[in-house]
């Protein structure tokens, strides 16, 4: 297992630096094939891992590679951990990376930089391995650092765009953020623990004091919020679609916004030593749900929307962290990786139709010119709303579930954005695809026409696993369920006692009901284009005035600072202090230069005063 275990990480990587020795001469064929390839086989290796770790007994093993930092107290080896978690992360970041890889071979055909393009995605997955599999959290911290550099090549791929180098830029900074928090919750527990293998630092969290225990999920909270971009960094990811669909697709569904969330759940006993923590996780979570849940209602981007919807979905996950439903959060990981991939790859197939358009206003009664990519949107729409029984319902509802148990307003807030998100999505759906055709100028009176076999196939095969994605945590098979394989990660966590039958029965129907409303509600608005206008709130448009509040608060009183600095600081100041002491040091030479006059007549007079100087005195003194 533990070569296969090793493969997985190293296959992308591979293929990565196939493709850099190949060179630029190769064809594009080539090109996908072998990166596609490489993510492909890391799935398959995936897949053998997985059975053997059913078979055993601890389902926890150590994959030690290398010593790496052995420096004081600290030991850090290069070594991979392959329990439950680990393997259910590699599973769908492999297996939808591989979708997104070959649906990506026809969608950038034609581009510049072809090859470039599909080193990053390689890497990309690489880096997300390497982060999910690591054994320690400096390791961890490598793979982080990898998913964002890579986002920052992704994003900005189309560089001579200012709106793509802006927002590859804004990703990058925000993420520096996170990453800082990430750091000091890595310098308290190595400060209490002296380690920062995981195993080691889970046997002993409990030494860790209330205090230190909070500091330390607050910064890792920090370090989440940035790369998973909650509230108050949550702004970086509606930019970062100013990059290819299928990077978008990526970066939503199986790599980067993920990433944050996996670490808390890595991190849960460390989160159960602080209520207090928790509790500012699922209120962070809750927070942002609910927000980008209304901003997704008024973008009129398509890629916007499914972004928001992001921000929401992931919010979802973070608040079930913060009430200790670690399996729920991976649970609706897993089927959110599967409809919002499809959701992004199906916009992307409407982009392709419409020659690069994104307006839903450009849009509209497109479901009869795409005989695939409409019928497996309609999946992808209805799993993200909830509706059953696609898997959308099953894992939102385990989240609501869980939440209703620890507290009942968090619970009311969460059904809210359930309402939020059955409108958001029925509003990007009817604009789309039903209504009166509205992409005619867009076209130039052309029909638009259904993507490739490369890119249709993909939406195939995820709209099966968002259609049954659910099964995977049903409860009467719990055994054999996704919360039972990650029992043996969470077996420190105190169960709480299930709901009632009535109550779980009652939650369902409120969870069906919420989907219902939001989508009656969007069909009878948005049915005629031209009468909903004021539904597209300008508040909400520009994302409740968020980038104007960094701006007006943190840019531009900086960019004064540094206006201050340049202007009167560096010159006057700093530049003045150094030009004054070469000045006073010129004036002084200049003063000593005068008694260097080159001619020995002086000289020698000057020997001779001096010494006579000296003679009167010692006279003096004798007297």
């Amino acid at each position: 297992m533990g070569h296969l275990a090793t493969l997985i990480v190293l296959l992308p990587l591979v293929g990565a630096l196939a493709l850099w020795l190949l060179g630029g001469r190769v064809s594009e064929r080539l090109v996908g094939s072998v990166a596609t390839t490489a993510v492909a086989a890391s799935f398959a290796a995936t897949v053998a891992v997985t059975l053997s770790l059913l078979h055993d007994r601890h389902r926890e093993i150590t994959v030690h590679l290398f010593n790496w930092i052995p420096v004081g107290p600290l030991h850090v080896p290069a070594a991979l951990l392959v329990d439950p978690l680990s393997v259910t992360m590699c599973l769908f970041v492999t297996g939808i990376s591989a979708l997104i890889h070959l649906y990506s071979t026809a969608y950038m055909h034609g581009e510049r930089d072809y090859r470039k393009f599909f080193i990053y995605l390689n890497l990309f997955v690489f880096s997300m391995l390497v982060l999910v599999l690591a054994n320690n959290l400096v390791l961890t911290f490598v793979g982080w650092e990898g998913v964002g550099v890579c986002s920052y090549w992704l994003v900005s791929f189309y560089f001579e765009r200012p709106a793509a180098a802006s927002a590859g830029k804004k990703a990058f900074l925000y993420n520096r953020v996170g990453d800082v928090g990430l750091l000091l919750a890595m310098f308290l527990i190595f400060s209490r623990t002296h380690t920062l293998t995981y195993l080691n630092v889970f046997h002993r969290a409990g030494t860790l004091s209330p205090t230190v225990a909070t500091l330390a999920v607050l910064a890792l909270l920090l370090g989440a919020t940035g790369k998973s971009a909650q509230i108050p960094l949550f702004n970086w990811l509606p930019d970062a679609m100013e990059g290819p669909t299928p990077v978008s697709a990526l970066i939503h569904a199986a790599t980067m916004v993920t990433a944050g969330v996996y670490l808390l759940v890595r991190m849960s006993p460390v989160l159960a030593m602080s209520p207090d923590g928790r509790a500012t996780i699922a209120l962070i979570g809750a927070a942002t749900a609910f927000v980008a849940a209304t901003i997704a209602t008024a973008q009129r981007d398509i890629k916007k929307v499914l972004a928001f919807s992001t921000v929401s979905q992931i919010g979802y996950m973070v608040l079930a962290v913060g009430v200790g439903a670690y399996a729920a959060a991976i649970f609706l990981m897993v089927a959110h990786a599967f409809y919002k991939a499809l959701l992004f790859l199906g916009a992307g197939s409407v982009i392709h139709s419409l020659g690069g358009e994104q307006d839903l206003g450009r849009m509209g009664a497109l479901a009869r010119y795409l005989p695939l990519t409409y019928p497996t949107f309609v999946v992808a729409w209805l799993a993200i709303s909830g509706v059953p029984p696609f898997a959308g319902f099953f894992a939102k509802g385990d989240v609501l579930t869980e939440v209703y148990r620890h507290n009942r307003i968090l619970w009311a807030l969460a059904v809210l954005t359930a309402v939020l998100t059955a409108y958001y999505m029925s509003r990007l759906f009817v604009l789309t695809f039903r209504g009166r055709e509205r992409f005619r100028e867009v076209t130039h009176g052309h029909d638009p026409h259904e993507s490739p076999w490369v890119m249709t196939v993909p939406l195939v095969v995820l709209a099966v696993l968002a259609a049954v994605g659910g099964v995977l945590n049903l409860p009467w098979a719990h055994a054999n369920s996704l919360a039972g394989f990650l029992t043996p990660t969470f077996g420190y966590v105190t169960p709480v006692a299930a709901a009632s039958s009535l109550t779980a029965w009652g939650l369902a129907v409120v969870d069906v009901a919420a989907a219902i409303i939001g989508v009656v509600a969007a069909y009878s608005i948005w049915r005629d284009r031209s009468a909903s206008v004021r539904y597209e709130s300008p508040f909400l448009a520009r994302v409740w005035h968020w980038d104007d509040g960094y701006d007006a608060v943190i840019g531009r009183p900086l960019t004064r600072a540094a206006r201050v600095a340049n202007d009167v600081v560096e010159p006057r100041i700093i530049d003045g202090a150094v030009t004054g002491v070469a000045v006073s040091l010129r004036r002084s030479a200049e003063g000593l230069r005068k008694a260097q006059s080159g001619f020995a007549r002086q000289y020698a007079l000057a020997m001779v005063l001096g010494l006579s100087v000296v003679v009167v005195y010692l006279v003096a003194r004798v007297g």
